[in-house]
């Protein structure tokens, strides 16, 4: 059901929402004339959903986006709830051994093959456990006739042939060791403590998916096979496939691999756990010294999930989410104040378990403390239950939910086949009813607009308890200078706020236009056209470019950048900082007479955004639309060069954001690990790109990062706009006149300047003393001159591909030293050609050698050996794979003409990737690991937790 959608990430609301349809595997077709309340939701004529006759519910959908490519999931609906005392954490470790050997794939043999035909083992290839339900990731592409067939066996074989071999048993242990260490910190051990609280007693407070670490020490391996056949069965099972196949021929292969699953006998019942109802108000407060913030939760009684299973349902669910867009928008304008309550605020309904939901108020706190913060969310709260919204809230709030199904139902041919795994996901796990985005929208343009201000304050009284046994809980940073508050002070706090007089909310008169009237129109001087790559080349009358793709690859997505050189290089160290925050100064502010929620109010309906930026050397424009709002967009451009606000209150409280980040910051370990990192890299070099300390923020002045903000974007000059997407050139050539070609020109520096940020040279060591728990990470980080160019870049990216595959196979798999550790690494040409190629591994203390040892090994073996040809295959086979997906993406095409555009380098480079990949030859990565892996270069840190006393050193090389 696409409504989860236009609720979470086009309201942005904080929960999430599923029905129960006893219709879910039986069509009934709505009245195409009238839409009656009590019709019950069918299953759309977009999917096939059957059932086995050994219980096992399938889902096949035909979808070509992307091309050449299925979408597989095994849903198992079990996960650590399920546990007996003598498994807990087994079935995340069962997950585990889904990789590590089945009836038809050894151990390794899965992961080669699939990297062999590119499938990436974690960012494509992946799991995960839950409390009641674990899911299996397989894409896969359909590029090879045997991969179809090759793809079911693996799904048969994760649901009924793993082999647990006991040798097997002991080497992943240690990894899934490793990931419970991983896990260890301030949240794990916070979490603990309130979990109890949350559930109230119940037994999901007992089953966290990561388990006990004794259990995971010394569990039998006849202990996990049980849980494997207890609990993956058909009856318990989904197979979901979505993707660019025939269903017929999914459907054979479905039948094929699965009829044969027998449920055993007798089955154990699956139980779904109770969450008891909280009778009196509690409040609980657990600090850490560690911790990562401050935070404020007050969660309301919890409630059965009773999910409708009828159009009326629907209609209630919609109601829901006008009622959580509009409160957000009152947290949101209280959260701006000068000297706000809470950094960021929320509350709405939200689900604690698939058949349990809760109405919740939460917040991040600043300085105002927990009881101002419990105030002002409890007030609004109430404010709401009491007086409700306004009609002017409900429209704006229509309008946003409409146009988001509106995008959603213009997209219906052009949504990613994940879109529809999720949905149907949801469907067998918390059966969310799937009548397709077609169903869906005509419920939304017939019943939104008979939702009545009436009816959404009396759901407003409903959701939010008047006298009802509450929880709340703080967690905080533990401080000896900043003492927590008490919990008979939140509860006061809490009291005095639901028995307080609250006054009607007032609504703010506003304008409705962005422009009274549209600017004097430029013109357009040339245009030409490059048949090759599908581009529209404009000049306009003020000296601005123009280049134009339109595509077919969605419809209703429209997306624009713009960049030039100076940047932050362009002025004093002095005023570095007013420079780096500029932006974002101006963004917190909002626009011309509008602060950022009135611009929202203003933009209600509208799918529009502008984003500008100082970088280090470069300034960098990016907007995004609809097909229908690429006027509105336009306008907000225009805006940005010309309505700059300024507003002190906002100003304040954006900076005030700023220094409770950055304090919260200092007591993470990682922060000190961070900035050891930078400092040895780059000593005290005020450009270098380091996180701001609180006391910072101080020496920045609103006034001054205005006057830079529009000294840099006073002008379009030397600006070339780039737009992709669903558009017609013909209709948006005047649009571009009028709004582009209208924007300032006059003469300002677009060159940057070499302000000597360099890397430090030689091999430095750094250790670091923090955090209390047996946790270590190791940086290397390697730095020097490179020469630019594309193929250069190509060959690194290969060589820190195929270091990603080699730490996984080594560390991880073979040494069991690792949980997960990656590399990056990149060429730049500004100032200077140079490189930085960077490893992270986090890994234990008593490991750190070890994994050090290793890892340089593992760099010998690449400079002397090169990558061996089967790892060279499988990195070139994915950045196939990927690459074919985005020459379908409005996204990546505008990434690649811009950042042609910057680098000097030829767009039509695109078209010959697939060349450029295939011709690729182990050499190249043998000699990348020579130039880049330069071991008399290099800087290493090192975290320890605080009690360690030796730091070892990394092997000679």
């Amino acid at each position: 059901m696409l409504l989860h959608f236009v609720r979470t990430a086009c309201l942005a609301a904080l929960f999430s929402c599923s029905f129960v349809a006893d219709a879910a595997v039986k069509r009934q077709a709505v009245n195409a004339d009238v839409l009656r309340l009590d019709a019950p939701i069918p299953v759309g004529p977009q999917v096939k959903v059957g059932k086995l006759a050994n219980g096992l519910t399938y889902y096949i959908q035909k979808n070509a986006r992307p091309e050449r490519k299925l979408e597989l999931r095994l849903v198992v609906k079990a996960g650590s709830i399920l546990e007996d005392e003598d498994q807990q954490g087994l079935a995340h470790f069962v997950e585990h051994m889904a990789f590590n050997g089945s009836t038809n794939f050894k151990k390794h043999e899965l992961v080669d093959y699939l990297q062999s035909i590119g499938v990436k083992f974690g960012a494509d290839l992946n799991a995960y456990t839950s409390f009641d339900e674990t899911v299996y990731i397989l894409p896969i592409p359909l590029d090879r006739p045997d991969n179809l067939g090759k793809a079911f066996q693996v799904l048969e074989d994760w649901a009924h042939g793993l082999t647990f071999d006991d040798a097997v048993i002991e080497k992943e242990r240690g990894i899934v060791l490793e990931e419970l260490r991983l896990g260890k910190g301030a949240g794990d051990r916070i979490g603990k403590q309130i979990w109890p609280k949350i559930y109230n007693g119940s037994r999901y407070a007992e089953r966290l998916p990561i388990g006990k670490e004794e259990v995971l020490r010394n569990f039998k391996p006849e202990t996990l096979r049980r849980y494997y056949r207890d609990w993956y069965r058909p009856d318990l099972m989904a197979v979901v496939a979505v993707g660019d196949a025939d269903p017929k021929t999914i459907e054979k292969l479905v039948k094929a691999h699965f009829s044969k699953l027998k449920n055993p006998t007798p089955s154990r019942p699956r139980i779904y756990a109770e969450i008891p109802r909280r009778e009196e108000t509690e409040a609980v407060v657990v600090t850490d010294r560690e911790a990562g913030g401050n935070s404020i939760l007050v969660r309301y009684p919890v409630q059965p999930v009773r999910e409708p299973d009828t159009v009326r349902g629907y209609r209630e669910q919609m109601v829901e989410g006008l009622f959580t867009g509009m409160l957000g928008a009152r947290l949101q304008e209280l959260s701006q104040l000068a000297e706000p309550p809470f950094l960021r605020g929320g509350s709405a309904l939200g689900k604690l378990t698939p058949f349990y939901k809760s109405f919740n108020a939460s917040a991040i706190i600043g300085p105002g403390g927990a009881p101002r913060a419990i105030e002002a969310l409890v007030r609004e709260n109430e404010r709401v239950r009491r007086y409700g919204f306004g009609a002017a809230e409900l429209e704006r709030a229509r309008k946003n939910m409409l146009r988001s199904y509106e995008r959603l139902y213009n997209e219906r041919e052009k949504t990613d086949s994940g879109a529809y795994v999720a949905e149907y996901m949801r469907n067998f796990l918390q059966q969310e009813p799937i009548p397709g985005i077609a169903a869906e929208y005509r419920y939304a343009t017939e019943l939104l607009p008979g939702v009545t201000l009436d009816e959404i304050n009396a759901y407003a009284r409903r959701t939010i308890p008047a006298n009802s046994g509450k929880l709340v809980i703080y967690t905080g940073i533990e401080r000896s200078d900043s003492p927590p508050p008490q919990g008979a002070a939140l509860l006061a706090a809490l009291d005095a706020a639901e028995k307080a007089e609250v006054a009607p909310y007032e609504e703010k008169s506003l304008g409705t236009q962005l422009l009274a009237q549209p600017p004097k129109s430029g013109s357009i001087v040339s245009e030409t056209e490059d048949k090759a790559l599908g581009l529209t080349h404009l000049l306009l009358s003020n000296g601005v470019r123009v280049i134009l793709k339109p595509t077919d690859f969605r419809n209703d997505q429209v997306v624009m950048s713009a960049a030039r050189f100076g940047g932050q290089s362009l002025y004093a160290d002095a005023d570095i900082l007013n420079a780096r925050y500029a932006n974002a100064i101006v963004a917190s502010m909002g626009l011309k007479d509008y602060s950022p929620l009135d611009l929202s109010k203003v933009l209600a309906g509208k799918a529009a955004a502008v984003t500008m930026g100082l970088a280090g050397y470069s300034e960098v424009l990016g907007a995004s639309s609809g097909a229908t709002d690429i006027d509105t967009m336009l306008q907000l451009l225009w805006l940005r060069f010309d309505a700059v606000r300024r507003d002190e209150d906002l100003f304040k409280s954006f900076i005030g954001k700023q220094v409770e980040a950055a304090r919260n910051r200092l007591a993470q370990p990682g922060a000190r690990f961070g900035d050891t990192v930078l400092a040895a890299l780059y000593g005290n070099h005020p450009r270098a790109p380091r996180p701001l300390r609180p006391e910072e923020f101080a020496q920045i002045d609103l006034d001054r990062s205005i006057a830079i903000y529009r000294e840099r974007f006073s002008s379009a000059k030397d600006l070339t706009f780039v737009m992709v997407g669903s558009f017609d050139v013909k209709a948006v050539k005047p649009l571009l006149a009028t709004y582009l070609g209208s924007l300032p020109t006059p003469d300002l520096p677009t060159t940057w300047r070499d302000v000597g940020l360099r890397p430090a040279k030689g091999v430095i060591k750094r250790a670091v003393y923090s955090g209390t728990e047996p946790k270590s990470t190791v940086s290397l980080t390697f730095t020097g001159e490179a020469p630019f160019s594309e193929a250069e870049q190509m060959r690194l990216q290969a060589l820190v591909e195929v270091l990603n595959i080699r730490i996984i196979e080594v560390l991880r798999e073979q040494l069991s030293l690792i949980y997960g550790g990656s590399a990056g690494g990149q060429l730049g040409r500004i100032p200077y050609g140079n490189y930085t190629l960077s490893v992270t591994l986090p890994t234990g203390p008593e490991n750190v050698d070890k994994v050090l040892k290793a890892t340089f090994d593992e760099f010998e073996r690449l400079k002397r050996e090169g990558p061996t040809a089967a790892d060279l295959a499988k990195v070139k086979q994915n950045w196939i794979q990927n690459h074919r997906k985005a020459l379908r993406e409005n996204g990546y095409w505008l990434g690649r003409i811009q950042s042609a555009l910057l680098d000097g380098t030829d767009p039509a480079a695109i078209l010959t990737h697939e060349e450029r990949v295939n011709a690729l030859a182990a050499a190249d990565v043998q000699d990348a690991a020579r130039r880049y892996l330069n071991t008399e270069n290099y800087v290493q840190v090192v975290l320890y937790p605080e009690q360690k006393a030796e730091v070892p050193t990394a092997p000679a090389n």
